[in-house]
């Protein structure tokens, strides 16, 4: 499968998403050297205008050194910012018509929340009675006017979460850019704030770019998501794409829990294939176009695969045999791990519809794995 990293030369652009106007954002062939290493090299990427985008890698790789390049607070070694048909490249961080909103908030203690809110409307002259309209506006916004005169420490994390957004879309940017919107919050205040965010966003209707480590937050956030590695997009596209069909082995490893099975490409039609790896034969419903005896990775996520006490009617193709080593139990699902003959390891989720169970595996169990034709992707690369 054809990967979507950029390479030497010349990247195509990651386009915006059909149906839209033509970009609002658009980065091109984009370097940042620092003295000889490229932190971020060659990328080039179409963000449409209203767009909820994520930059989505490990740390290191690259993703908040673009953001900080949008804002300005670095320069690319080589390639261009465009915003509306604009260059910012000469435009200072001040001039740009960008906001951003750091991790930590860095919201002034001393100063209440409205005043916080005020503070860069007041540094650029606007007028008193403007001022209080618009403040009001965002408190409003993001449903805080009636905490209007209290200090952040008297706030939650998620109430400081919210002024801080408020702080940067009282500007009315034409671009917010988040650094780990939610990084500050427990996970439960997180998962919570991850829709109130993306509401108040698009309500406003203002292009975002966000940068983050968490594949949940991305997915659950962003209309497309960016997956960086040693400053390239090895992958550009929604997140059901990105989950469903990776392009990579890096892709389908980094979002979500996969297994991957290395084999051989032993039967390649126009309407299926068959790899054999060293515990199951796959049969998918699909051909890859490949060469007979190629190496490839099939790659199957544990939520795809049912489990059984007894053999499937078929278990020639996409069906192996295996005992209960670990169990995991999060409630709604439970992972097995169950232990093949090879001595591999394969992952299975599977969901916790019924309190009680009279089938129910437990640790040293033999079982049936099974899934269908279209369960697993064929990774090249």
């Amino acid at each position: 499968m054809a990967s979507m990293a950029a390479t030497g030369g010349a990247a195509p652009a990651a386009p915006a998403p059909a149906g839209t106007d033509a970009a609002f954002l658009r980065i091109e062939g984009v370097t940042k050297d620092f003295g000889g290493f490229k932190a971020v090299n060659n990328v080039s990427l179409d963000i449409a205008k209203g767009e909820i985008f994520a930059l989505l890698g490990s740390s290191g790789c690259g993703k908040s050194t673009l953001l900080r390049m949008l804002a300005g607070f670095e320069t690319p070694t080589s390639g261009r910012i465009v915003l509306g048909g604009q260059d910012l490249s000469a435009l200072p961080p001040y001039e740009r018509p960008m906001n951003m909103m750091f991790q930590s908030y860095a919201l002034f203690p001393h100063l209440s929340v409205a005043e916080n809110i005020a503070f860069g409307l007041k540094r650029e002259g606007m007028p008193n009675a403007k001022i209080q309209e618009r403040v009001e506006a965002m408190l409003k916004l993001v449903q805080l006017d009636k905490l209007a005169k209290r200090k952040p420490h008297q706030l939650s994390g998620g109430q400081q979460q919210r002024v801080a957004l408020a702080r940067s879309l009282a500007k009315q940017p034409q671009v917010l850019l988040l650094d780990e919107p939610l990084g500050a919050l427990d996970k439960k205040l997180r998962e919570q704030t991850q829709i109130e965010l993306v509401n108040i966003i698009e309500s406003v209707g203002v292009t975002c770019v966000m940068v983050t480590h968490d594949q949940e937050e991305a997915m659950t956030m962003a209309s497309r998501v960016a997956v960086m590695s040693e400053g390239r997009f090895l992958q550009v596209g929604p997140p059901a794409d990105i989950y469903e069909t990776p392009q990579t082995r890096f892709v389908a490893d980094f979002i979500g829990n996969v297994n991957l099975m290395d084999g051989t490409l032993d039967v390649d039609e126009a309407d299926h294939c068959i790899i054999g790896c060293a515990d199951v034969k796959h049969y998918v419903g699909h051909g890859i176009t490949g060469t007979s005896g190629m190496a490839v990775t099939v790659a199957l996520r544990p939520e795809k695969i049912h489990l059984s006490r007894h053999a499937p009617a078929s278990a020639e193709y996409n069906a192996v045999q295996g005992t209960v080593q670990e169990m995991a139990y999060f409630g709604s699902y439970t992972v097995y791990h169950l232990k093949l003959a090879s001595g591999a390891s394969l992952k299975v989720s599977q969901a916790n519809t019924q309190r009680h169970r009279d089938d129910e595996l437990t640790w040293g169990d033999t079982a049936w794995a099974h899934w269908s034709r279209s369960a697993h992707v064929v990774l090249t690369q």
